[in-house]
Formats: C-alpha cells, sequence, structure tokens
C-alpha cells in the first residue's frame, strides 16, 4: 500500500498555506522593495493591480503613500493628543489603518463608490481608497495620477488646503513629500523587474 502524500493533498496544503499568508495583517518584512512586499503578500499585488485599473493611478505612488502614512501597519493611528502633557484626550485626527484615512473622507469614499462594507484596516479597501483620492485630486486640482510629490501633499493637506498652498508654510511637509516622491521612483523601478512574475496566477506558480 502506497504511504506517500498524494499530488492533490499537496495541492490542498500549498493553496492552504497562500491564503494564511495572504489573510496576515503584519506588515511586510522588507518594506523597502516593492517586490519583497508583493512576494510576501500575493493578494496585495492583485488589489494594487485592481485599484490601477479601476482609477488609472499607477501602483507604486499610493504604495508610496501608504508607506510613508502607516508603514503598512493595519492598524495605525495618530499620536494621543493630551491636556497639560499630561492627561490623554483622544488621537489627535480620526485617521486610522493603512491609508491613514479621516474619517469624514473615508465616509465621503463609502458614499461616492457604494462600498459601504469597506474597511480602513482591509488592504485591499485601504488601496482603493488611496486610487479613489489621487483621482479626484488628478479631477479638482490638475496634479498628475504619477506626481507623487503633488499627490501627498494633497493628501495631507486635502484638495482646499492644497488649492491654497498651506503646504507653503510647512517646511517639514515639503520635505516628506520629497522622502515620498523619490520613494515612488525607487518602487517604480524595482516594479518594472518584477511585475511580469506578480502577473502571474497563483495556479501557475504552484505548477512552475
Amino acid at each position: 500500500m502506497a504511504t506517500g502524500i498524494s499530488k492533490p493533498s499537496i495541492l490542498f496544503v500549498a493553496v492552504t498555506l497562500l491564503t494564511l499568508a495572504g489573510c496576515s495583517t503584519s506588515p511586510p518584512e522588507q518594506p523597502d522593495n516593492i517586490c519583497e512586499i508583493f512576494y510576501e503578500k500575493r493578494d496585495w499585488y492583485d488589489a494594487a493591480a485592481a485599484m490601477r485599473d479601476s482609477w488609472g493611478v499607477p501602483i507604486h505612488v499610493p504604495m508610496a503613500m501608504m508607506y510613508q502614512e502607516s508603514s503598512f501597519k493595519h492598524d495605525a493611528k495618530p499620536p494621543k493628543d493630551y491636556i497639560l502633557w499630561i492627561i490623554p484626550w483622544g488621537r489627535v485626527s480620526s485617521a486610522y489603518g493603512y491609508s491613514q484615512a479621516k474619517t469624514p473622507t473615508w465616509d465621503d469614499y463609502q458614499r461616492e463608490t457604494g462600498r459601504s462594507w469597506a474597511s480602513r484596516s482591509d488592504f485591499d479597501d485601504a488601496i482603493d481608497f488611496m486610487g479613489w483620492f489621487i483621482s479626484k485630486s488628478h479631477s479638482v486640482n490638475g496634479v498628475s495620477k504619477w506626481d507623487a510629490y503633488g499627490q501627498y501633499l494633497n493628501y495631507h493637506e486635502g484638495w482646499g488646503g492644497y488649492k491654497r498652498k498651506t503646504y507653503l508654510q510647512k517646511q517639514w511637509l515639503i520635505s516628506t513629500a520629497k522622502r515620498v516622491d523619490s520613494r515612488a521612483k525607487t518602487y517604480a523601478a524595482q516594479l518594472k523587474t518584477c511585475e511580469d512574475d506578480l502577473k502571474r496566477g497563483w495556479f501557475w506558480r504552484l505548477l512552475f
């Protein structure tokens, strides 16, 4: 009687492991390399590609912005505010999750897209939200969807604040936007080297 593990069993185990890996909420181990991020979290690439197809936003721009906003932590929150530097008094803003979307803006996204079930702690929803925001920044303020610098300033200051150029009074924000832009360019170059491989389906990857 054969005692070896059958091929269907091996396939089942492999699929299960891939599913569990995709469900992990821990930040990627190598966040400085977008290829390694997507190799570790294959479902993230699928979600990012779906965002690109829906909103016409290149993957590397929101990924660089998300790195800056939350370091890819699903439950990221802004620091607490204090009264007299001692007594905790809530958070400095309502920002939450991968995208650090504020509650009013997230509500607008849910209403405009009909995605009432969307969660800020879900990567798929967060990256789609960022695609929506970047697309609106292009429509409202004429900022290219490929311009990570200008898009980050919109993301931080809001469309009205960007139009009023409030960022000109915040040198630290300008410096941060430049870092986001630099990371976006790095991510773009990295993604060119691995995207053909990432496009292959999970079943093809199991076989080859």
